[in-house]
């Protein structure tokens, strides 16, 4: 039997399986061992070789614009960047990622036109795990679906969920410790709603053996395969709807409908018209938010503040996260910085390099001689 067998036997025998406490520890066995397999094939068809797309990241910030062959991704990059995609009215057009640079706000976003998915491409349907594998290299995902076809949804989540990239959520906070000697000993907060006994069969099955476990929040058996597994990425995710103008308004209805079938709140959602370069201005605004780019004004000696060329940096970052990204002398012979603006008490505040900053604040960087 092969792996592929083996795979369906066990995604066959959790469906089969009724979920309750006495059935729990059995279905967290046999999901760790169905993620093992798909793990230990997807290796396999990597190691096989094959054409694969190397997108080297530039700017400040990467979009994954991921939608089904002839959506309008091509049209859409064409429109808000400087790319060249080659735009068609059948399928497959783009056959290659190729990357357009958006510039916003002074910030360089680099968006990736990858090619159409179809269903199946985490098992490797149309070069899928290729063009996944650049997915997750990104800093958002954008869905691009079709006003006419808002199901298209459903089954791009589901192919990138299964090539292990987890969309809006937070990595478990799990803690696993290799021990010595005393078995596999688990500490869960009283919210936590699986029994002791699943945990355990569960890290079994990865090879523990002697490991102390703390889970302090409550979480599905997947999420705890997740942590286990430890090579899931985490992503934010928006959505835009395309061919808005094409549709009547009377039909508007049943598309928002059906976006809160999803769990899709239709404000939150950009309908966009590519072809008509309807609705961009609001799309790029909602990448800006979704991204978190925030601009940091560098006062540099000698020159004053240059407003015309920012740092860019995300949300939560610090001084020091400054200093990585500029580099050099900075980072090795850093004293202390003065920031003015919206993190800061007053003007000229003298921070260290855990000092968080914020949108358009000015930095002035002061270096050991």
């Amino acid at each position: 039997m092969g792996l592929e067998d083996e795979i369906e036997d066990l995604r066959e025998e959790i469906a089969n399986t009724p979920y309750n406490k006495a059935t729990e520890a059995h279905i967290g066995r046999l999901k760790a061992k169905l993620a093992e397999k798909k793990e230990k094939l997807e290796n396999q068809s990597s190691a096989g070789g094959g054409h694969g797309y190397a997108v080297e990241k530039h700017g400040d910030a990467t979009v994954a614009l991921v939608g089904f062959p002839s959506v309008g991704k091509s049209t859409l990059i064409n429109a808000l960047t400087n790319a060249d995609s080659e735009v068609g009215s059948y399928e497959f057009t783009t056959l290659d990622v190729n990357p357009g640079m958006l510039m916003y706000r002074g910030a360089n976003i680099q968006i990736l036109d990858v090619p159409g998915l179809i269903e199946g491409a985490a098992g490797g349907r149309g070069g899928g795990k290729e063009v996944l594998s650049v997915v997750r290299t990104a800093d958002l995902v954008v869905f691009m679906l079709s006003v006419f076809e808002i199901e298209q949804y459903d089954r791009l989540r589901e192919e990138l969920y299964n090539t292990n990239i987890r969309l809006d959520t937070e990595p478990p906070n799990i803690n696993i410790r290799k021990t010595h000697k005393d078995g596999i000993g688990v500490t869960m907060s009283d919210e936590v709603s699986l029994d002791e006994n699943t945990v355990k069969q569960v890290l079994r099955e990865y090879g523990y053996v002697n490991a102390k476990v703390t889970i302090p929040h409550d979480l599905t058996i997947d999420e705890l395969v997740d942590a286990v597994m430890d090579n899931r990425e985490y992503l934010p995710s928006m959505v835009t709807v395309n061919k808005a103008d094409l549709i009547d308004k009377s039909y508007l209805p049943t598309v928002k409908e059906e976006l809160r079938e999803r769990g899709l709140d239709p404000d939150d959602v950009i309908f966009i018209s590519a072809e008509e370069e309807l609705g961009l201005d609001g799309l790029k605004e909602r990448l800006w938010e979704e991204l978190g780019v925030i601009r940091i004004y560098m006062d540099k000696p000698g020159r004053g503040v240059d407003y015309e060329e920012p740092l860019v940096l995300f949300e939560g970052d610090t001084v020091g996260d400054a200093c990585k990204k500029i580099g050099g002398e900075f980072e090795e012979r850093f004293k202390f910085a003065r920031v003015s603006g919206p993190s800061a008490k007053h003007d000229d505040q003298q921070v260290g390099k855990g000092h968080e900053l914020a949108d358009e604040d000015v930095l002035r960087i002061v270096a050991r001689k």
